[in-house]
């Protein structure tokens, strides 16, 4: 945006703009003088100088003949301001004043022909993987209250949600890892696994991490399932290593009894079916 653009954000005419602009250049001067240096037709230059100092923007002066001058450029980009809020304000109390009779009206109308008829919650909201999926995810960090659980295969995407995982950790939350065993990862992968392991166990000695025997159906962060289904949060995928991550999708749930079945799910693998890091370590080629 450039300066000469925030005279269109004012909403002015092209005469009007044009007889602003000439007046900051010649300060204190006629309507003759500025029809004369801007072009606008003599008939036209009352009224678009009449405009200007409606709105504010233009000072004039009375005598014989009038004088005009511009208010100066703070000044006016002050009062472009003052007259969008009064405006807004007028138009708040207009729909204010017609609120009642509106709904009186339409509300009925719209009760009578949705009755019976209301969709189900929805499960699952799709978005797509990276940039979308990641801001869920840092969303459910930042609103979870009591619990946090990963499932990943290396925790790859750690340094893109990073602030969020740190501010889980920071108010005390109990945040659990589960991780595909190295044992099941490519040497680069592998090798990430283990950078990525390092800086958790590392900046954040109270989050648990375990690694998985058995392949992860799912990846995601689930927060604060409730066997009351009254409650939580989860983003998921599903393990596709053929669909390349453009291609991907993530699903988001605030069904409480679907994120319990997922808590539940990785509650069992984290019990049955996972080693401490420090086990794995020992293991691990």
């Amino acid at each position: 945006m450039t300066a000469r653009d925030v005279f269109d954000r004012l909403e002015l005419t092209d005469y009007e703009r044009d007889a602003l602009i000439d007046l900051f250049d010649l300060g204190r001067t006629t309507a003759p003088n500025l029809a004369e240096a801007t072009g606008i037709p003599k008939a036209r230059i009352y009224d678009v100088l009449g405009s200007l100092a409606d709105d504010g923007y233009v000072e004039v002066i009375p005598g014989r003949p009038k004088e005009y001058i511009a208010k100066p450029p703070d000044a006016v980009l002050d009062r472009a301001t003052e007259n969008e809020r009064q405006s807004f304000e007028r138009f708040k109390q207009e729909v204010e004043r017609n609120r009642e009779a509106f709904l009186t009206e339409f509300q009925p109308r719209y009760e009578h022909a949705t009755e019976g008829d209301r969709p189900a919650e929805e499960l699952f909201r799709v978005v797509d993987v990276g940039e979308p999926s990641e801001s869920g995810t840092r969303r459910i960090y930042h609103t979870a209250t009591e619990s946090v659980r990963v499932l990943s295969k290396a925790f790859e995407y750690l340094d893109r949600i990073e602030p969020a995982f740190a501010d889980a950790v920071e108010r005390g939350l109990d945040v659990r890892i589960l991780l595909l065993s190295p044992n099941r990862l490519a040497p680069p992968a592998r090798d990430q696994q283990a950078d990525t392991v390092a800086h958790i166990t590392d900046t954040y000695p109270s989050v648990g991490i375990r690694y998985s025997d058995r392949p992860l159906p799912w990846r995601g962060t689930i927060a604060d399932p409730s066997m009351e289904y009254d409650s939580g949060t989860a983003i998921l995928l599903v393990q596709e290593d053929e669909v390349p991550n453009h291609m991907r999708q993530a699903a988001i749930t605030e069904n409480g009894s679907f994120v319990a079945g997922v808590g539940r799910y990785f509650d069992l693998v984290w019990t049955h079916e996972s080693d401490e890091v420090g086990e794995r370590h020992a293991n691990t080629p």
